[in-house]
């Protein structure tokens, strides 16, 4: 098993390996193994007599490192050019650096992998059987991670974790001058906005972006499903999901926390992510006077979008016709940003559209400003 040892020359890979496996199956390993690494340093001598002190300490110091927090994926999560971590089952882990999915070069048994997320889970008090086969939930880092473990992943467990990162893009970052002056006046003249694309092309990034341009005095209410906005503006108040636990209680869904946020007396509402019935929440919202709220969904283009939001709020039980909630969505929105990825890997925003008269008019396609459009 490879990953995690890089203080520890290439011939002592098998040797952590090898002490790796030994602890693990220890009858009592749960309980001792990380409070007595004296143990750990009698098993390294056991499987290699002939290393030197010092060698004996940085294998230990690598055996510990497999042994504490996610084991080998810790080094991984420690790279701040990784931005997603992907564990299929035993077997290679995979990464994505720089828009790009590559192998990490480490290698997983099905014994680790079972240990990692049981590390991820246990702490959180979640449910994760076959009877719920599925969880998704936030690392102490602002991370997110989703697990799926059999009957749900056949190969599994599968355990996929999107980076927290903490550093807040620019606007310049996402598109050339002209199209950042359209975004820039879309905060400034408070119209409603929805950012799409797919997933992990840095939708979030892009809203805390958006976000660093709303005027310091102004009240902010973010709902997210998992907390990942860091949006740069003085008055902010968070609120977060919440699956329920493993008795099956303590659920606090988005749709709740709309509701409770249009109580709070918010200038501006960011809805991190907009997924389900939440949808015909946000949109009544939009209607009662919150202009310039910022939202993300995943779509393939704008008019995706709107098909995707109306379908989202008809999931609600008020089971309002397609054609009113159509309307309403109209009224509330003002303009669709649509995220993608340049063949570089680089994030760019692809597509402005703006709703207005009924339809979607393009302000901006393939990056570029629509000529002859009122951009004011």
């Amino acid at each position: 098993m490879g990953g995690g040892v890089n203080d520890v020359d290439h011939r002592f890979r098998t040797v952590v390996a090898t002490v790796h496996r030994r602890l693990l199956d220890l009858p009592d390993a749960s309980a001792n193994i990380d409070a007595n690494p004296v143990r750990i340093e009698s098993c390294v001598r056991d499987v290699a007599p002939l290393c030197t002190d010092r060698e004996v300490e940085s294998i230990v110091r690598a055996v510990l490192r497999q042994l504490d927090g996610f084991g080998p994926l810790e080094p991984l999560l420690a790279d701040p050019t990784i931005t997603e971590v992907m564990v299929n089952g035993s077997g290679t882990v995979w990464i994505e650096r720089r828009g790009r999915i590559e192998s990490s070069g480490v290698v997983l048994d099905a014994d680790t992998v079972r240990l990692v997320v049981d590390r991820i889970v246990t702490p959180l008090g979640l449910r994760l059987d076959r009877v719920v086969p599925s969880v998704d939930a936030r690392l102490p880092d602002g991370s997110r991670v989703h697990i799926a473990i059999p009957p749900m992943a056949i190969d599994g467990p599968h355990v996929t974790i999107r980076r927290f990162s903490a550093t807040v893009f620019p606007l310049d970052a996402f598109g050339p001058p002209s199209v950042v002056g359209v975004l820039e006046r879309a905060v400034h003249d408070r119209l409603n906005v929805v950012v799409i694309g797919a997933t992990g092309v840095g939708k979030t990034s892009l809203l805390n972006a958006l976000a660093a341009h709303i005027k310091p005095n102004e009240r902010v209410i973010t709902i997210e499903d998992a907390a990942e906005l860091r949006l740069p503006v003085g008055h902010v108040v968070r609120m977060e999901a919440r699956p329920p636990n493993a008795e099956g209680v303590g659920e606090i869904t988005l749709r709740a926390l709309v509701r409770n946020a249009l109580r709070m007396r918010p200038d501006r509402l960011v809805v991190g992510e907009v997924r389900g019935a939440e949808a015909l929440e946000m949109i009544q919202a939009l209607n009662t006077g919150h202009a310039g709220s910022l939202s993300t969904c995943h779509a393939n283009g704008p008019h995706d979008a709107l098909d995707r939001l109306v379908a989202m709020a008809m999931m609600s039980e008020a089971q309002l016709p397609a054609d009113l909630v159509r309307a309403q969505l109209h009224s509330a929105l003002d303009l669709v940003v649509h995220l993608g990825r340049g063949s570089d890997g680089r994030r760019t925003v692809a597509d402005i559209a703006r709703l207005d008269g009924g339809g979607l008019h393009p302000v901006v396609e393939s990056g570029r400003l629509v000529p002859g459009h009122d951009h004011g």
